[in-house]
Parts: C-alpha cells; structure tokens; sequence
C-alpha cells in the first residue's frame, strides 16, 4: 500500500504539476516595537534575519532529498501598522525597504505584512502605512501589501474602501505591474501562507512554519477517471486526491519544523493555478461538463470543488488553515484567460463565483481609465460577499494603464499574463462618497 502510495506522489509531481506552492514562515515582530523608527527598523532586520537565516536552506534540502518541488519560500510579519505605531514617524516607507532588503539577503522570494487591519476604523499607524502604499510598493521589490477593510463582526469600513481605490489608482499611475502586490480583503486569515494576502496575526506564535500546497492538475487527472458519473462519486474523487496532496503538505512542513526548530502551524490546501499547462482550475470546472468556464453551471460546480478540498484537507491533517479551497486568479489560469478571450467569462461571474469559492476578483485587470469609485465599488461589492457569508474575500485588481478593453498585460513568471476586462460603465461615485461603516449583519452577532 505504501510503496502504491508513494508511486502516486511521484506521478504527481512528474506528470501533474503537484507541489509545494509555499514554505512560508510566519515572524511576530511586535517585540521590535520602539518609537525610534531607526532602531525599530534595525530590530526588525536583525529578527529576520536571525529567524530566518536557514529557511531557504532547509527547504531546498527537503526539495532534493524527497524530490518534492517547494516553488516559493516566503516570509510573513506582524501588520506593520501595528509594529510601527509606536514609531515616531509619518511615513513607513522605511519599513517596507528593511522588509525587501531582509528578505533579498536572505533569498526569500515574497514578504507579506506591509498590512492594516481597519474594519472598524484606522488607528494612527493604519492611516500612515494605507498612505505610505504607493511609494512603498515603487521603491521595493519582494513586499506585498495587504488591507482589511471588512468582517462579519465589525461590518465594512466604507472610508477605507473608498480610499483603498484611489491607493490602487496611484500605484497603477507608478506601474500597474506592482498593483499584483497589493490586495484588499474582508474577514482576512491570520496564517495564510499565500501572497498578496499573507501577513502573521497577533493570535499566532513568536514562530511558525505555514505550508501551501497546491494541485489543480491533479485534481483534474482523478476526475478524468470518472467521466460521465454523478456528483457524488466526483465529490469523493476530489476528497480523496485533497487528502493525499495535504498529507504531502503536512509531511514536509512537519520535517521543516523539526529541522529549523520552528513550531508547525497549518496546511493550507488552496488549488492556486499557474499558466503552466494542465495547471488550471478552470480545467477542472470544465472537466465536469461544462463548455466552458462561465457557462451557467460554472457556480455550482466551483462550489462543489471547494467543498470537497476543504473536506479532503480537514481528514487529511489536524490543522488545516490559511483559504484552503480554490482560487481563481484570471492572470494566473490559463482556462480563465482563454474563456475572458472568448468572451464567454466577465467581471459579473466571476463576482457570483467568488461566493462559493476561497478568495474574490484575483489578478484582474481593467481598463486603466476606470474611476478610482468604480474600483472601490468592486471592492465593496466583495467585501460584502464575505461579511454576510462569514468567507474571506479580497481583491487584487490592476489597472492597467494606458490599456483598453481586449488589450493584455503581462506579468511575467508564474504570474502569467491577463486580457484587459469590460466594466460596467455606470458610476458607483455617490455611493462611495457617502463613506462611513456598513453595519455586520444580524447573525454576526453570537456571543
């Protein structure tokens, strides 16, 4: 049984594009608060590095000795807005650059928590990190940036939504390629281990090793054995392949563990596609029958492919967290992106999908001329998803300037390339403008 088991994996990785999206370790840096920004950034360096220093090591070490592909090693902090509260300064920019110059020596590829958690209001330090964004993001090149705008319990922060679009507005203005690393959630998760989204919340230890494990092609290969069967049997083969890939994902995060003396946190079992071939969720959708990504069914199918991970992963490990489900990037999928081409996938489906799957509107671009409200009108719309679904949701849109309609932006790498989306035309602009909080629904309140 475990030389059968041990086959499968090997196929897996060879043949399926199964991997480790992400090694991603998790630092609380609210013990290098100090109201000198010198020295709060000095301190900040210095626990990066120390905690850091043998983590692109270890990794590759397990990558060759189990020949199980780690893609990505990456680092996540406590909200900056809270360490760097106390700091006597107007502008975190220097915090941003002592994350991206901490994580280049240690050869980490992204680090997340440039971050504001503001779903009930800004604190000092909130409105000065929101501000700083722009110039942040220009002068860096590893940093992501995340803001939570949104809970069930709190409701939304509508001068935050209503700010957060002009922030994205300005950063396309510098280039909308670095739009990709900055993304505006509701109900935000305090150990994802995926960019841009990742940042170490304040429940969470001193240290610890978060796992993202990813597998779209994988899933599609177990449901083409069962061609033509009914939704049972496809929701069973999609559990069964879940709980194989996490059991993967705990494996070696437990071995990354003991090896850096590092507490092991969570497997986040999240189908992130790339553009390789083979590699798409939207395959997946499609391989249960429909033409086409979009076409009426595509919800229901999407909800039972996160349901069934989630189930999958939760047998598989005793903590499974992060989004863990299925996201669906249009940039990143190159079944998304061919059925956008088509036009047979627009802005508006892709808003009823994000109900039912693990995060919102990912790595879409628009015309660059859209207003700033509209942008804040998407995010809006997302937001509440999440907050009266009790789900994460986010948005990570590009603007890309000086493009129309059809055109395409690339991104390079793993992060493909994505057509130019239509938007609705008509204008959100009052309704932002209003501002102010959004109540939390009525079965927010549980106590």
């Amino acid at each position: 049984m475990e030389s059968r088991q041990i086959l499968e994996t090997i196929q897996m990785i060879s043949d399926e594009n199964l991997d480790i999206r992400t090694i991603t370790m998790g630092i609380s840096l609210l013990d290098c608060i100090d109201s000198d920004p010198k020295r709060a950034n000095q301190r900040i360096y210095d626990k990066l590095m120390r905690s850091a220093k043998d983590l692109v090591k270890v990794a590759n070490e397990i990558q060759m000795e189990y020949g199980i592909p780690i893609v990505n090693k990456r680092i996540s902090v406590t909200p900056i807005s809270i360490v760097a509260a106390a700091s006597n300064t107007d502008n975190y920019v220097s915090f941003a650059q002592t994350l991206d110059k901490a994580a280049t020596e240690l050869g980490i590829d992204i680090i997340g928590g440039f971050s504001a958690l503001v779903q009930k209001g800004f604190q000092s330090g909130d409105t000065k990190l929101i501000a700083s964004i722009p110039e942040a993001l220009k002068a860096t090149s590893r940093v992501c940036s995340s803001i939570n705008v949104g809970s069930t319990k709190a409701g939304i922060n509508m001068d935050a939504v209503q700010q957060m679009g002009q922030i994205i507005k300005q950063v396309a203005a510098i280039d909308p390629v670095k739009c990709m690393n900055l993304v505006v959630f509701a109900n935000a998760v305090e150990d994802n281990p995926f960019m841009a989204g990742a940042f170490h919340g304040v429940g969470e230890a001193d240290r610890v090793i978060n796992m993202g494990v990813s597998g779209p092609g994988v899933v599609k290969h177990a449901l083409e054995q069962v061609k033509g069967q009914p939704f049972d049997v496809v929701s069973e083969t999609i559990k069964k392949t879940a709980f194989k890939v996490t059991r993967m994902g705990q494996f070696v995060g437990n071995v990354a563990s003991e090896r850096l003396g590092v507490p092991f946190g969570i497997v986040d079992l999240s189908l992130a596609p790339t553009p390789a071939r083979g590699d798409s969720v939207a395959e997946i959708l499609e391989e249960m029958g429909l033409e086409s990504v979009g076409a009426y069914g595509t919800t229901a199918a999407l909800m039972l492919l996160n349901d069934a991970v989630k189930k999958g992963g939760v047998m598989a490990c005793e903590h499974v967290g992060g989004l863990s489900g299925a996201f669906i990037p249009v940039s990143e999928d190159a079944g998304m992106i061919k059925a956008v081409e088509a036009g047979r996938l627009g802005l508006e489906k892709l808003e009823a999908m994000t109900a039912v799957c693990s995060v919102g509107l990912d790595m879409v671009a628009v015309p660059g001329d859209t207003p700033a409200s509209t942008i804040s009108g998407m995010i809006a719309d997302e937001a509440a998803i999440g907050v009266q679904n009790n789900k994460t949701t986010a948005v990570r849109v590009i603007p890309a300037t000086g493009q129309k309609v059809g055109e395409d932006i690339n991104f390079g790498g793993l992060f493909g390339h994505a057509p130019i989306m239509a938007v609705n035309p008509s204008s959100a602009a009052d309704f932002i403008a209003r501002g102010g909080r959004i109540p939390a629904p009525i079965h927010s309140f549980k106590n």
